[in-house]
């Protein structure tokens, strides 16, 4: 069992070793692309054989050095990490299949797969950490990677939208230690399974709650909840495989934090807390939902969708029920998939037409078939219509809308749906339908291999879609989980 649980840090360890040793070679792109695609490939078995003996062995803690928990460093995989372990390295290995045929030689001779490497490791590590001062620190591995991602052989406009990102989330990890400092300085611990029990042993005081709600602010920064104006420009900006990952995972880290915190942590002051979360939801979705709308640039129309699902899924958060967050499981994990597809297919729209603004394309369903029906079939999913894959999870976050009364969140995350629907079904048309702008002469080939990954992703979606009983174990008891703390305490500090 032991060994099994070193397994528990291979999600982390392998792309960062990887990562350094491409730092020694960047002028050998073959050998780079080959790493970095076995040690997604590597983390993605390893994220399987995890979540599988989670099912039979519960949750899984390994503790550094021996030290046992809350004293030492700690990492956890339970269902609902190990969950978003196996869909990053999935995304990120489909994600690097496009990327071998679009990111350019002179990017990957500036070291691009080594920071993509560090930016999974810093995702991973984020997911599994049990402690706030790790997850602080896996927060940074991530976002140094992502400075160096969205400045990679940069343009004027990168280095523009780079300066507000770089600032908003320095800011916001200067509010994440000033919230771990009081934290500790108020419970005496940051291993989140201990400061759950210190809490619950204490009550939630009112400094707590204060507390609390710059954790909120810390981590709305960061996924985009209601502060997300540094979003939209700092996703639109690099080229489409990055942009991929940022919009499939980023913002998903966030998200994990809210969760996991909100859920294990700060949980006894919901009519506060989630209450605030809710109003929060319901302006991140009418935000994103205008700029999704008023835009007729396709990046600006898909990061807006982004700031959408991001309100959307935390919806699910702020009703809090066990209908509610396994909904938002659901959907989290849908809409990593699609946003990655959805990135992926307007990167290739953009690389055929040499332009991002909807009107000036037209007709590219005659020149591109499979390319337009791959669009219309994101759209579809991420409108939620059956038998794709974001139907189950808007039917649970509807259902446990309806359970708590909570007919405001339940409407604006319908009307939500609409919006999506309007404003991608809009780009469709304006970029598919019509008469070509592009002649014969003028056609760009379409590679089968640029077209792989995104046809892979549709599978993924008509799969999750057709059959969610395949994940349904999983998704149970990552909500199980969540709705019951004492289950990860007892795991992380070895309770009887």
């Amino acid at each position: 069992m032991l060994i099994m649980n070193n397994l528990v840090v291979f999600p982390m360890i392998i792309p960062l070793l990887v990562g350094v040793i491409l730092a020694f070679f960047p002028n050998h792109i073959y050998t780079q692309r080959l790493l970095t695609l076995l040690s997604l490939i590597a983390t993605f078995v390893v994220s399987i054989l995890l979540l599988n003996l989670i099912q039979t062995e519960g949750i899984i803690t390994l503790e550094f050095g021996d030290w046992q928990a809350p004293f030492g460093i700690v990492f956890v995989a339970d269902s609902f990490a190990t969950l978003l372990v196996l869909t990053t390295s999935l995304l990120s290995s489909i994600i690097i299949l496009f990327a071998f045929q679009t990111i350019g030689k002179t990017r990957e001779t500036l070291y691009f797969y080594a920071f993509v490497n560090f930016l999974i490791a810093g995702v991973n590590g984020s997911f599994l950490t049990g402690d706030l001062f790790n997850l602080f620190v896996t927060f940074e591995v991530m976002l140094l990677a992502s400075y160096a991602l969205i400045t990679l052989n940069g343009k004027k406009v990168q280095l523009r939208e780079s300066i507000k990102y770089v600032a908003i989330n320095v800011v916001a990890s200067s509010f994440f230690l000033i919230a771990i400092a009081y934290l500790y300085g108020t419970i005496g611990t940051l291993n989140m399974a201990h400061a759950s029990e210190r809490i619950a042993e204490v009550g939630q005081t009112p400094l707590l709650t204060v507390i609390s709600l710059v954790f909120l602010l810390v981590f709305s920064l960061k996924s985009g909840l209601l502060l997300y104006q540094w979003l939209p420009g700092s996703y639109s900006v690099p080229p489409a495989a990055i942009a991929a990952l940022f919009g499939a995972l980023l913002t998903k880290v966030g998200i994990y934090a809210l969760y996991r915190v909100f859920t294990l942590i700060f949980y006894h002051e919901p009519q506060i807390t989630h209450t605030i979360i809710a109003v929060m939801a319901i302006l991140t979705i009418i935000g994103g939902s205008i700029g999704a709308i008023a835009f007729r640039d396709i990046k600006q129309v898909i990061t807006y969708n982004v700031v959408i699902a991001v309100g959307f899924i935390l919806a699910a958060l702020a009703i809090f029920t066990a209908t509610s967050i396994t909904g938002g499981i659901y959907y989290l994990l849908h809409d990593m998939i699609v946003k990655a597809l959805l990135f992926l297919l307007a990167g290739t729209i953009i690389y055929l037409t040499k332009t991002s603004r909807v009107d000036a394309m037209s007709g590219l369903i005659r020149n591109y078939p499979t390319l337009g029906w791959f669009f219309f079939i994101t759209v579809l999913s991420l409108t939620g219509i059956p038998p794709l894959s974001g139907f189950l999870g808007k039917v649970l976050v509807g259902q446990g809308a309806l359970e708590t009364s909570s007919y405001i969140l339940l409407l604006v995350t319908f009307l939500s749906s609409m919006v999506v629907l309007y404003s991608l079904l809009r780009v469709f048309m304006g970029t598919f339908w019509g008469e070509t702008i592009i002649s014969e002469e003028e056609q760009i080939p379409l590679k089968p291999l640029t077209l792989l990954p995104s046809a892979i992703l549709i599978c993924l979606t008509f799969i999750l879609g057709l059959a969610p009983e395949s994940i349904a174990p999983f998704v149970t008891d990552a909500s199980n989980v969540l709705m019951n703390p004492q289950i990860y305490i007892d795991a992380v500090l070895e309770n009887d």
